[in-house]
């Protein structure tokens, strides 16, 4: 769990908490540099340290040194004299791509490549800066955040839907939480995926080797370790090495189809993060090579859009369902291996 909100832990009142972990009842001892290294995206060992040494790591609200073993149960916090950069918002005139609009709720367009909020790495250019520099007084979520109700990866395209009000912020987070929202993606995958259609289901927790990856967790220690999740697909075209399928997301944890579709050995077209930027399907023929290449280079980022989202409408109650056209570079990349997937079976 992490939390953006100042601290307030007697004591510590010139502080603000950038980070805060309970760790889990399966936590084996571990250090606490190592542990936050598992936990902190984009940090680094030495910037770590230094926060150990400047006294900025707590353990159960007392000041640890990098050596101190975190055990189950332990509430591990970092914390500042200045507030966290994603606190600091500053409003910047980014075009959005609007697709409905009214005095309750904003439906928008992501482009792929833009950040959705603020965050290690990226304080600027996300789509919350946008959102504050158009919109006054949009409502916070639970983590300071305005507007934001669910959110999607940087380089995936698609829908979003924001809160302009606070009653709409309650009513539209109820309803992702209750899984009433209807969300479908289209991803391009590696491998022909066997079934017409079918259901990945499995616990999603942190990687615990690769700190940038979720991954799966089944069995009986599932719980402790990740969160339920439930992502059903359907094919759409096949093209031999790649197919195409529509994702219908049940639960929304993060990086959930990317982490599902490769559990089922179908990882993303060109998802670097999960390995998908390698040729996992094919021949080994140097045209071959060269074609795909080719369509890393019109599609540079995972084969992901955010096609269909539909809700209802927090005041009227009138059931709204809106639908993203697939973005240009990922559509290249679909007819690019449609007619090679003709060509072949000619």
């Amino acid at each position: 769990m992490v939390q953006d909100n100042p601290t307030e832990d007697a004591g510590n009142d010139d502080l603000y908490e950038h980070f805060r972990f309970v760790a889990d009842k399966g936590q084996s001892p571990l250090r606490v540099d190592k542990y936050l290294m598992n936990k902190v995206e984009n940090a680094t060992r030495n910037k770590i340290q230094k926060s150990a040494k400047d006294g900025n790591i707590y353990v159960n609200d007392v000041v640890v040194k990098q050596n101190y073993k975190v055990k189950a149960g332990d509430v591990v916090t970092v914390l500042f004299e200045h507030p966290p950069y994603e606190m600091l918002l500053t409003p910047e005139d980014l075009p959005i791509d609007i697709v409905y609009e009214d005095d309750d709720v904003l439906v928008v367009n992501k482009a792929p490549g833009m950040v959705v909020h603020p965050g290690h790495g990226n304080y600027s250019g996300t789509l919350i800066n946008a959102l504050t520099f158009h919109f006054d007084n949009l409502p916070n979520n639970s983590s300071n955040r305005p507007g934001l109700v669910h959110r999607i990866d940087k380089d995936t395209s698609g829908l979003l839907v924001v809160a302009k009000t606070e009653e709409a912020m309650t009513h539209l987070s109820r309803q992702f939480f209750n899984k009433t929202t209807q969300r479908e993606y289209i991803a391009l995958v590696w491998g022909d995926v066997k079934e017409d259609n079918g259901t990945v289901e499995g616990h999603i927790g942190r990687h615990p080797k690769n700190r940038l990856q979720n991954t799966v967790f089944l069995g009986d220690d599932a719980d402790e370790k990740g969160k339920p999740a439930v992502t059903h697909y359907k094919v759409l075209e096949r093209f031999g090495y790649v197919t195409l399928l529509s994702c219908r997301l049940e639960t929304g944890r993060t990086h959930q189809i990317r982490v599902h579709l490769k559990h089922i050995g179908h990882t993303l077209f060109n998802d670097e993060r999960y390995g998908g930027e390698k040729i996992l399907k094919g021949t080994t023929f140097s045209k071959y090579k060269q074609f795909v290449d080719n369509c890393f280079k019109i599609l540079p980022r995972q084969a992901l859009h955010a096609r269909t989202l539909g809700f209802e409408h927090p005041t009227t109650g009138a059931s709204l369902k809106f639908e993203a056209p697939i973005p240009n570079d990922m559509e290249a990349c679909i007819e690019k291996w449609r007619v090679y997937a003709k060509h072949v079976m000619d």
